[in-house]
């Protein structure tokens, strides 16, 4: 049985580099997760972004019949499309090239309740192997605190 359903969008006027900063945010997460940090993010790519992932949980329950709560991204990439060139005047009579670049978004989405989902961030790393999973605990840094020398001590 199939588990994975996608979502294509093609020519989304937008360059290719300002799309995968948002897409790099959402892979991996759950479906309710990526609708939450999408609407929060201030970036012009995220509204056809969430359009996508919207279109591809539609996709999941309808042709699996899948339901929303189950869903996790497990591909999001997004590729180059074709660059529209635009001419613009300027003066004494010249002409500028003005290059819009955009871009092709795929989001594919699994259904963990229908098996083969592994958990990423619940694997341990034995202490053998070379590369050890790096500590990602966010730590606060109160820059405004006179004690462990802070910013405005420096004269």
């Amino acid at each position: 049985m199939k588990t994975e359903v996608y979502a294509l969008g093609q020519h989304i006027s937008m360059s290719a580099h300002k799309a995968r900063r948002v897409i790099d945010q959402i892979r991996g997460r759950s479906y309710e997760e990526t609708l939450m940090i999408l609407e929060l993010m201030p970036y012009r790519a995220c509204y056809p972004i969430f359009k996508l992932v919207y279109s591809a949980a539609a996709n999941a329950s309808f042709n699996m019949g899948s339901n929303e709560a189950n869903l996790v991204i497990s591909k999001a990439e997004v590729n180059e499309g074709t660059i529209v060139k635009r001419l613009k005047p300027r003066a004494r009579g010249r002409s500028f090239a003005i290059q819009k670049p955009t871009c092709h978004i795929t989001i594919v989405m699994k259904d963990i309740s229908l098996g083969g989902y592994i958990d990423t961030d619940s694997i341990k790393w034995s202490q053998k192997q070379k590369w050890k999973k790096k500590d990602t605990t966010m730590s606060y840094y109160d820059m405004y605190s006179n004690s462990n020398g802070g910013t405005w001590d420096k004269k």
